[in-house]
């Protein structure tokens, strides 16, 4: 144990701390990464309109199928449509794998990690630095966002640079040259081009905060000389200018239309449906969303608020405090769009954990922060041995790996918080949280049947009709984004079971998927047409993105 104490308190001394940082972000992410399959509703929308892209060559406009969706910035799809021609220049892979979409989110983060501890040093010193980062690396939500091919991971990692060249020019404004404000600008426009204002609003937000908190108006704000706005601004519009005349060209008008009339501005969060949640929502899931770091944040949180006026502490608090009551104001409540605000979250706890000098938290939020994170790791462990039975009736060997895994993670942090070492507790729950993740994303999920529908109802339809163009399929009653992405953008979305029935009576060799709520109305429509029909297979599972069970049943006509 004493060695262990050791290797804990050594390793944010590290002179190499990135490498350190990149195998720890590896180890956390990678299981799971290249077998979980393509997941409904916005990854697979975006992978497919991202595969589209690669296979017409259009660079400019999005289609999602035969949908234009122009409205939503580029930038996500530009890295992802890169990242398949690397993966096809080099043979790894094609692009009908879904984790070669995801590269981007894992590349954004873990520029993120990185980012946080190159940058963090300068507002919480070297050590801190590390420990935050490494806190980052182990938040259960970002290593969900590192498999799910969409814009919250990457725009996460172009969010810390900014604010990390914006935290250097509050705290050393003199040192602060052009080349540093050219960067924070162009990052900024990058940050538009990912997911439209979310990425400035951050910036934007906490400038406004430093300036009401340090009386701008009397100090003259020279962090906001040194990040030089009346050509930074500028800037960051030209960054992102490009794409948006492209666009407008190419939709003769249509998305400048759409853009002034608010549709890309309507939502805050820019999701393509809204999600209530209660007062307080983000601080009731921070302790699954944050896990294994949650803890030493809360631990935390009254000693940073106490350590107000030291410049660090004071810029890193702008940062996540209006940022977090924005997303608390507005109704799409899901854990990763507080994401933003995590960096500087797990800053202000490793330098609360670290600082000799710190203040004791409350006993009872002590008391709360250790019976949460004891509590999440238990309920991870439970789920993963849980979900096979209640998903597929049966139990995995593997899965039941979560619950050994979990209890470890318990004990080790409970010692080390009795040992009275909260940056070496936090540390240590990081690295129990390596196998735990593992087991969840890497063992459990993939290896489920009943949620991934459609890759096995692709693979019965390239079974039973191999060959079958993507224009003589049609679906009726399952009409998820997963589906195109594992057939083919071109597959016919029927409206219900008599127009599945008139698809497949139209033209010879035609093939439908039938879901069991239209299977009645579908064979009366076949038999009033005469159709011989043919069974080729059914495929049986859970929709989660409706909440419900189906059933789909492969339907040819008899030769």
């Amino acid at each position: 144990m004493q060695a262990l104490r050791d290797f804990l308190d050594r390793l944010p001394e590290t002179r190499r701390p990135l490498p350190w940082l990149a195998l720890l972000c590896l180890l956390l992410w990678l299981p799971g990464f290249f077998a979980l399959p393509a997941g409904d509703r916005d990854e697979s929308r975006f992978a497919q309109a991202s595969r589209q892209m690669v296979e017409t060559g259009d660079l400019v406009r999005i289609r999602f199928g035969e949908v234009e969706r122009n409205k939503k910035p580029a930038g996500i799809h530009w890295l992802q449509a890169g990242s398949v021609r690397v993966v096809e220049a080099f043979r790894l892979g094609d692009r009908g794998d879904i984790w070669a979409y995801r590269i981007p989110s894992l590349a954004g983060a873990l520029l993120a990690v990185l980012a946080t501890a190159h940058f963090g040093r300068a507002l919480v010193g070297r050590r801190a630095a590390f420990l935050g980062a490494a806190m980052l690396a182990g938040c259960f939500v970002l290593g969900v966002e590192t498999h799910i091919a969409k814009t919250d991971a990457a725009l996460l990692g172009a969010i810390v640079v900014a604010m990390g060249l914006m935290g250097r020019a509050y705290v050393a404004p003199a040192g602060f040259g052009a080349g540093a404000a050219a960067t924070f600008w162009l990052v900024l426009g990058a940050s538009v081009l990912l997911k439209g204002p979310i990425g400035p609003l951050v910036p934007l937000l906490a400038g406004l905060t430093l300036f009401a908190a340090d009386r701008g108006w009397k100090t003259g704000a020279p962090w906001l000389r040194a990040l030089r706005p009346g050509w930074g601004v500028p800037l960051m519009v030209l960054a992102a200018a490009p794409w948006f005349i492209a666009v407008t060209i190419a939709t003769e008008g249509r998305f400048l239309t759409e853009a002034l009339g608010g549709d890309m501005l309507s939502k805050v969060g820019g999701a393509d449906e809204n999600h209530w949640g209660p007062p307080g929502y983000y601080l009731l899931s921070f302790g699954i969303a944050a896990f294994p770091a949650a803890f030493l944040v809360l631990r935390a949180a009254p000693g940073a608020w106490a350590d107000r006026l030291q410049p660090g502490t004071r810029f890193l608090l702008a940062w996540a405090v209006p940022v977090w009551l924005m997303f608390e104001a507005v109704t799409t409540k899901l854990p990763h769009y507080a994401m933003p605000t995590y960096p500087a979250l797990m800053l202000l706890a490793a330098a609360w954990a670290l600082d000799p000098l710190r203040q004791a938290p409350p006993r009872w939020l002590a008391w709360l922060s250790s019976f949460g994170a004891v509590l999440t790791a238990a309920g991870l462990g439970i789920a993963s041995a849980l979900l096979p039975v209640l998903a597929d009736g049966h139990v995995d060997a593997l899965a039941l790996l979560g619950l050994p895994a979990a209890a470890i993670f318990a004990w080790g942090l409970l010692r080390m918080l009795r040992e009275g070492a909260p940056a070496r507790a936090a540390l240590l729950a990081v690295l129990l949280a390596v196998p735990l993740q593992a087991v969840a994303l890497g063992a459990v999920l993939p290896r489920l049947e009943a949620p991934w529908i459609s890759p096995r109802l692709a693979a019965l339809v390239r079974d039973r009709a191999p060959g079958l163009p993507d224009a003589r399929f049609g679906v009726v009653g399952y009409h998820e984004p997963s589906l195109l992405f594992a057939l083919g953008g071109d597959i016919r979305l029927l409206r219900d079971g008599a127009a599945a029935a008139a698809f497949l009576a139209d033209e010879a060799g035609r093939v439908v998927a039938i879901a069991d709520r239209q299977e009645t109305p579908f064979r009366a429509e076949a038999t009033t047409r005469g159709l011989p029909l043919r069974e080729l297979g059914m495929v049986a599972g859970f929709n989660y993105s409706r909440g419900r069970r189906v059933a789909i049943t492969l339907y040819g006509i008899e030769p």
